[in-house]
């Protein structure tokens, strides 16, 4: 086989492994604007440049911290039984520590497993960057639609007062009762300002941290899916691929390559030189080899004893991570469950209290019912409606989350460069 048609065949084989395909949700910022403003992000920036931190720590640890030295020795011999006297002697040397084949090794996979960590923590960092704009955008976009209700509301009581100023012209009612369409007007207005205030704070928090992300001028309201697929499949997925269990896992590996690093160090790095030198004002002329083997103490007996119980914390750690992994990811299953039943619990009440409002309203028009009736039917219809929005923006919520913890909602790994965009 050519090699040109066998690179061929490799890059086609490892295609579908590198490019995710991902799908833009309408009511969600686009995966281009998403990845843009992760990538920019303090967190995610620090987390890219320590891969570089990495590479270096590499670098050193399969060079070593072993150098050659230079010894040069100068002396005055004095000798009395000698006409002269006195001799002029120097000495030059190059001595230089040995590493161990054993240790060089070593330190070669603690290099490698350093640098794959960097990329867990720059993919673990995309990640938690991820969380942050989910809920600071679904933040936002629960503050802009219930302000768009509240503005729905002030629309419907300015109707109603109207009404009530006609059937007062016309004798059919009683001025009391437009204090009161009034008052209802004038406490809605009231909730309607609150709510652009925390509208125009969601969306400051969010334009301010990730300035990439247009927000739109009518956001989409989300349309609910139901988590149909049991807890073993999100349980699966979740674990195949999650950041903070590499990282725990990592740390374990990272903390059994020092464990045997400190075991071979139990056996002394030798040094070895050579040396030149002088005596006797030149009547004598030295060439030789040096060599050093350090006794070993008892501190590199601690030094083991010391990477053992590391490595044994760093493994209670891991189980600890995939107890605490296992245990949010149930939770955020039940959640996700739980939040579209409560939706649709609510989308039923807030469609009953919307009709019952309509029919007091027609009613009272007809002067077949009286206003108390109109505004506690409009005041119960209105807390059911944004407790409906309340509903169905947690239900999408719990949802995005699970697909973003178990990366297939927005490219967060650190080999996710080349991502295709799909439309919904």
């Amino acid at each position: 086989m050519k090699p040109t048609l066998l690179a061929v065949l490799i890059a086609t084989l490892s295609f579908p492994a590198l490019a995710q395909t991902y799908q833009n949700y309408p009511d969600l910022p686009p995966i281009a604007e998403v990845r843009k403003a992760l990538e920019n992000t303090p967190m995610v920036r620090a987390a890219h440049t320590s891969i570089g931190v990495a590479s270096a720590e590499r670098d050193y640890l399969r060079d070593g911290s072993y150098e050659t030295n230079v010894r040069v020795d100068s002396a005055q011999r004095r000798v009395n039984t000698s006409p002269s006297g006195q001799f002029f002697e120097w000495s030059v040397g190059l001595e230089r520590s040995l590493r161990l084949p054993g240790k060089s090794s070593i330190d070669g996979k603690l290099g490698d497993q350093g640098m794959a960590q960097a990329h867990v923590v720059y993919g673990d960092a995309l990640h938690e960057s991820g969380r942050m704009l989910l809920k600071s955008w679904f933040v936002w976009l629960r503050a802009f639609n219930q302000q768009k209700q509240w503005q729905t509301e002030v629309g419907l009581l300015r109707d109603q007062l109207g009404v009530v100023k006609k059937r007062i012209k016309a004798g059919d009612a009683a001025r009391l009762e437009q204090l009161q369409a009034q008052a209802a007007l004038s406490q809605a207005e009231a909730q309607l300002a609150q709510s652009h205030m925390r509208v125009t704070i969601a969306a400051n928090e969010l334009t301010q941290r990730y300035p990439s992300i247009q927000l739109p001028a009518a956001p989409e309201l989300p349309e609910p899916v139901p988590v149909n697929q049991g807890l073993d499949y999100w349980m699966q997925l979740v674990l195949s691929d999650n950041h903070e269990l590499s990282l725990a896992r990592g740390e374990t590996e990272h903390s059994r390559l020092l464990l045997a690093r400190s075991e071979a160090d139990r056996v002394p790095d030798p040094a070895i030189g050579i040396r030149y030198g002088s005596e006797r004002g030149g009547e004598e002329r030295l060439i030789g080899v040096n060599l050093v083997i350090p006794l070993p103490g008892a501190g590199r007996t601690a030094s083991q004893a010391k990477a053992l119980a590391n490595s044994e914390v760093a493994a209670e750690r891991e189980a600890g991570v995939l107890t605490k992994i296992r245990t949010e990811t149930t939770s955020s299953w039940l959640t996700a469950r739980s939040a579209y039943q409560a939706w649709q619990s609510a989308q039923q009440a807030a469609a009953a209290m919307r009709s019952n409002a309509d029919l007091i309203a027609r009613a009272y028009s007809l002067g077949e019912s009286g206003l108390s009736d109109v505004l506690t039917a409009r005041r119960l219809m209105q807390e059911t409606q944004l407790a409906e929005i309340s509903a169905r923006l947690e239900a999408a919520e719990a949802r995005y989350r699970l697909l973003l913890d178990t990366h297939t909602l927005w490219p967060i790994d650190a080999d996710a460069d080349n991502v295709t965009p799909t439309p919904h």
